[in-house]
Parts: structure tokens; C-alpha cells; sequence
């Protein structure tokens, strides 16, 4: 499902290299729940934006679902995250104007499937997250909670079979963030969803099927919780 061999990306600020990943090799299978932790620098947002298709690596080679998008023309990499790969972030990013249904039918609208079609599919994705009830409500309306479970519920618009989850949990408290793992947990077990989340949290990474630990762009340790 996801294969990284030997990926390395340097970014340059003025004169000076900085090496966020050197050299990673890594397998995730179809269905996995992985964890990626680290220190602060360790690489794990970077390479979380590798797999997403959000930057591309200065070396090495990186497969996504059966395609080398690390060879792929930017606007192949734009289809290609949009139909196969959903995103959580830490900050929701959602549209404050719009409400819990329009954010959630949003990305079908931008893919021109506007309609009865896409309000029945943000519906299900409301009731499959527990918000079928807030389903008018804006995102200042809504707990931290809720806004990140609506943000799933986005994420999952296309039925994507790759889910990453960068820190989405980090703004909640333990109660909205436990129920934001188990959520996740959920979709990975029942839906058969890869999921990939960075987190700082150790408890939040025993819900993983396995943890991926980073240390200056180094893959230090890649087994069980």
C-alpha cells in the first residue's frame, strides 16, 4: 500500500542544507493503523507530507497505492491525493461560513459532483462521525471534538483507502480526543482504511497497529505500540 525506499528530503534556508529525512525504507500494508512519532525534527510531519503527496522527496523512491507519485506531474499528484488519500489536520481547516453538511459536501462540489448525490453522501459521512444532529450548525458552533469528527467525515468524502492524520488530537482535550481515536480505529477496522497519524502522544499511539519511531530523519525503531 505505501513503500518508502531509501527517501531522503533536504530543504535549504540561505546557505545552509537541513536533512529532514535521510534515508528511510519503510513498508505500511493495506489496513494498518501506523503511529509515526519523534522529538520535535525528527521528520515525522515530513514524511506524513511525503506519503500525502503534499512535497516531493530530493531522493529515493516512494509508492503510494501501486504508484511511484514521487515521479508523478504535479497535477497527476493533485488527482491522484484527491481521489485515493484523505487528510486530518490538527487545525481542522475548516470553512467558518459554511455549515457542518456544506463542509462536508464541499470537496464533492469542487469535483463538479454537485447535487442529491452529494448531499445523500455527506449525510452518511455526518451520521457515520455522530453528527447527523449538528448537520446545520457552523464550526464555531461545534466542541473541538466535533469539529475535528466533521473534519474526518470530510476526509472520507471520496471514500479514500488512505487516511493520514497529522496530530489530530492535539488540540483536544483526553475526552474529544479519545473518542477522535476510537473514530479513527473504527474506520480502519471496518472500512479497511490504511491510516497513518503523526502524534506526540503515547496514548494516543496504543491505538495504532504498530509504531514508527523518528530521530533526525532516521527510522530509529518500527514495531508494536
Amino acid at each position: 500500500m505505501i513503500r518508502l525506499i531509501n527517501v531522503h528530503k533536504l530543504y535549504h534556508q540561505g546557505r545552509n542544507e537541513i536533512t529532514a529525512l535521510a534515508g528511510v525504507s519503510l513498508d505500511i500494508a493495506r489496513g494498518d493503523f501506523a503511529v509515526i512519532m519523534g522529538p520535535s525534527g525528527s521528520g515525522k510531519s515530513t514524511l506524513l507530507h511525503l506519503i500525502g503527496g503534499l512535497d516531493r522527496p530530493t531522493e529515493g523512491e516512494l509508492l503510494v497505492d501501486g504508484k511511484i507519485i514521487s515521479q508523478m506531474a504535479d497535477d497527476a499528484v493533485t488527482l491522484f491525493r484527491r481521489a485515493r488519500i484523505g487528510v486530518v489536520f490538527q487545525f481542522f481547516n475548516l470553512l467558518p461560513t459554511l455549515t457542518a453538511l456544506e463542509n462536508v459536501m464541499l470537496p464533492l462540489i469542487l469535483d463538479g459532483r454537485a447535487g442529491p448525490k452529494s448531499r445523500l453522501r455527506a449525510e452518511a459521512l455526518l451520521q457515520r462521525v455522530g453528527l447527523e444532529s449538528r448537520r446545520d450548525h457552523l464550526p464555531e458552533e461545534l466542541s473541538g471534538g466535533e469539529m475535528q469528527r466533521l473534519a474526518i467525515a470530510r476526509a472520507l468524502a471520496f471514500a479514500p483507502p488512505i487516511l493520514l492524520a497529522d496530530e489530530p488530537t492535539g488540540n483536544l482535550d483526553s475526552r474529544s480526543g479519545e473518542e477522535v481515536l476510537k473514530l479513527l480505529l473504527q474506520i480502519s477496522r471496518e472500512e479497511g482504511c490504511t491510516v497513518v497519524m503523526v502524534t506526540h502522544n503515547r496514548e494516543a499511539a496504543g491505538y495504532g497497529d504498530r509504531v514508527i519511531r523518528l530521530r533526525d530523519g532516521f527510522i530509529e525503531e518500527a514495531g508494536s505500540p
